[in-house]
């Protein structure tokens, strides 16, 4: 499940998260390689300065996806040449990161900055723990200390960075969900005796007020579809109504997601939807239906590379 989730992430932030065009990204090395080192040492008598012009870095990826710049961090910012120096300011960074995401909304209460850091940062982090010689800068406090093998370590960091670009989605993308829509006349009638999903912030503890609007606009636009999309189709007639409340089972044979595409795309109808299943009951119908899905995204250029 982690895996998969891993996997998903990458490929959002890999097409997404930038501002001119698509970057690769691995998670978690080469996020912690280049969070903000802007300019870091790589010897002692020796300084490596980024192309800020060609090299794309995780702040830039931030400044994208906020709209602004984020508390303690600047785009022209500078490391310490002193090995300790630059680890602590990397952790204060990343300190300062964690509390701006929490204020914003994020459940980060398991990831410390330390986690955050390269492998050799963080045994440094402990090593300089341990002399006491850091003073409290921030609200985690000197009590906590998490002594982490290597391999237990990339473990931890590859999950610490997979929850926070998690929460950097869901407090930088979701937030963006507007709860204004269009209904058709005809349909009214028809929405008015469906179910009702609320979006205010108590009324689930699984999804965001935000989710919650995807899964309100996904319901008004599969039932004010369905019957225009799969009037005349030839593989079971117009599917039956249906209460749209998570993102995986019920979308799983493809109708719901169709009946969106096709509410922006009517045109796809003809050539694509008018061949799928609507009432599917095999691997086999639901594979077909989903077939058709995707080459239906990729026939109005939306290649964002999702399987089958």
């Amino acid at each position: 499940f982690f895996q998969k989730t891993l996997t998903a992430i990458k490929g959002w932030f890999t097409l997404f998260g930038w501002p001119k065009g698509q970057n690769p990204i691995s998670i978690p090395h080469s996020l912690r390689r280049d969070v903000c080192k802007v300019q870091m040492t790589i010897a002692q008598d020796k300084v490596f300065t980024r192309n800020l012009s060609k090299d794309k870095g995780f702040c830039e990826m931030l400044f994208n996806l906020n709209g602004e710049p984020l508390p303690g961090f600047t785009a022209s910012q500078s490391l310490p040449r002193d090995p300790t120096e630059r680890m602590l300011q990397l952790r204060w960074q990343h300190s300062a990161l964690l509390s701006f995401l929490k204020s914003q909304g994020a459940c980060l209460p398991h990831v410390m900055p330390e986690f955050l850091l390269e492998p050799d940062d963080y045994k440094m982090w402990i090593k300089v723990k341990k002399m006491k010689t850091i003073p409290k800068v921030d609200s985690f406090g000197d009590e906590h200390i998490f002594v982490l093998e290597d391999s237990t370590f990339e473990a931890v960091s590859k999950r610490a960075w997979t929850d926070v670009l998690l929460q950097i989605y869901k407090v930088f993308v979701l937030r963006r969900v507007s709860s204004r829509s269009r209904t058709f006349p005809s349909s009214l009638e028809s929405l008015q005796n469906m179910p009702r999903i609320k979006s205010d912030l108590l009324s689930s503890n699984i999804y965001s007020p935000y989710e919650r609007t995807i899964l309100i606009w996904l319901n008004k636009h599969y039932e004010e579809n369905r019957k225009i999309v799969w009037k005349d189709c030839q593989k079971g007639g117009v599917p039956p109504r249906r209460w749209i409340v998570n993102f995986d089972r019920d979308l799983l044979d493809g109708l719901v997601l169709a009946a969106q595409v096709a509410a922006y795309c009517p045109y796809l109808i003809a050539t694509h939807f008018i061949r799928m299943y609507t009432n599917p009951g095999t691997h086999q119908q639901f594979l077909h239906n989903c077939l058709i899905l995707v080459k239906a995204l990729r026939a109005v250029g939306l290649n964002i590379d999702i399987k089958v």
